[in-house]
């Protein structure tokens, strides 16, 4: 499996600057070579090196590989669309190989190429990071974020072998609750929506002020909501894999694309809806599931809030709220999200050979 492994760079401040020149003339260059792939309506790498390979290197310094790199990248850009024509930000990612950079771990040191040559750096990482860097393989990239430099690594981990599941563990996302187990087991999502309406009201209330120190405040706060949900989605999804994997389950959860054009809430819910990271948390347990060999699949999600896993009567008025779940036949009483996760594990159990393994295309997924 491809993970990606994040390192913050330790550059002098004459390091930093050859950096930054760097990634500036990568920026000119793939814009450049974006104009001329938009005129010509040529867009394969090769006629695009053939076209623009030897003017890259004279008007913006690249040396051969950088070239070839930036060449290659705006070509891919083009593979994605051809009805747009591609613009590149003034200090895009730059996309090294093992030509233009090389690792020194145990020293914790880089041998990164700028305009002012190979320049030798020092980078920070924690352990986890430090230990898929063991199997670092093809392409990284440098990216430039809120005054600092960044290295992102593909690995190559090696996943654990699979196994047949004796049964399967439901999962049941939610906005109130983030997940709720056919166990039990229910992760609430009371801490992401306390920061979430927490920075929504600083927010308007810096706005209002529209000061230059209001401005920058804004700007410490961007991103600081999102990093907090993606720390805790990483959190959950790691105990639900654990689970499943040291009681031999599977795990099941239900197929919610497309959700949230689907479903209608009131107007004061809308915020709250459109930012529930269920996608993200799906993708962390599918990738952490792989990781450990835990099969995953996907059910159908219709009615699984309103179906009693006793009986199996389904009737909307068997949630008449929330968090409650009251059997309208059999009189069976129990929290709603748990109710939907064993209805989910037991879909999985009967159709389970007709359900396929989550196998989206996805791109490799950073460490946290």
């Amino acid at each position: 499996m491809k993970l990606i492994a994040q390192v913050k760079l330790q550059p002098t401040e004459e390091q930093a600057d050859a950096l930054s020149r760097t990634l500036l003339a990568w920026s000119k260059s793939a814009n450049y070579i974006s104009s001329y792939a938009w005129m010509a309506k040529s867009f394969r790498a090769y006629d695009l090196h053939k076209a623009t390979y030897y003017d890259v290197r004279e008007r913006f310094g690249l040396t051969a590989q950088a070239a070839i790199r930036v060449i290659a990248v705006v070509g891919d850009a083009y593979k994605l669309d051809k009805k747009v024509k591609r613009t590149f930000r003034r200090l895009a990612a730059m996309t090294y190989d093992n030509r233009i950079l090389t690792w020194a771990l145990p020293k914790m040191q880089v041998s990164i190429w700028t305009l002012d040559g190979r320049q030798r750096m020092s980078f920070v990482c924690g352990e986890k990071q430090r230990q898929l860097l063991e199997s670092l393989q093809g392409e990284c990239d440098l990216t430039y974020r809120d005054g600092e430099y960044y290295l992102h690594q593909t690995c190559n981990v090696i996943e654990d072998e699979s196994f047949d599941p004796s049964g399967w563990l439901g999962v049941d996302f939610g906005i109130v609750n983030i997940a709720t187990t056919s166990d039990g087991a229910t992760f609430t999502g009371a801490a992401v929506l306390g920061v979430r309406k927490r920075r929504r009201r600083q927010r308007r209330r810096l706005q209002a002020k529209q000061t230059r120190s209001a401005t920058r405040r804004l700007r410490l706060l961007s991103g600081k909501e999102e990093r907090f949900a993606k720390d805790v989605n990483h959190q959950v999804s790691k105990r639900i894999v654990s689970e499943a994997k040291r009681t031999g389950r599977g795990i099941a959860v239900e197929e919610l694309t497309g959700i949230r054009d689907r479903v209608t809430v009131r107007t004061s819910q809308r915020d709250n809806l459109h930012n529930w990271s269920f996608a993200q948390l799906r993708v962390f347990l599918e990738y952490k599931a792989k990781l450990a060999g835990v099969p995953m699949v996907a059910v159908d999600p219709r009615y699984t809030s309103q179906k009693c896993s006793v009986c199996g009567h389904t009737e909307r008025a068997n949630r008449p709220s929330q968090d409650a779940f009251l059997c309208r036949s059999c009189g069976f009483v129990a929290h709603a999200d748990h109710n939907a996760a064993v209805n989910i594990s037991g879909r999985a159990l009967v159709s389970a050979p007709n359900v396929s393994p989550s196998t989206d295309s996805r791109p490799a997924v950073t460490s946290p």
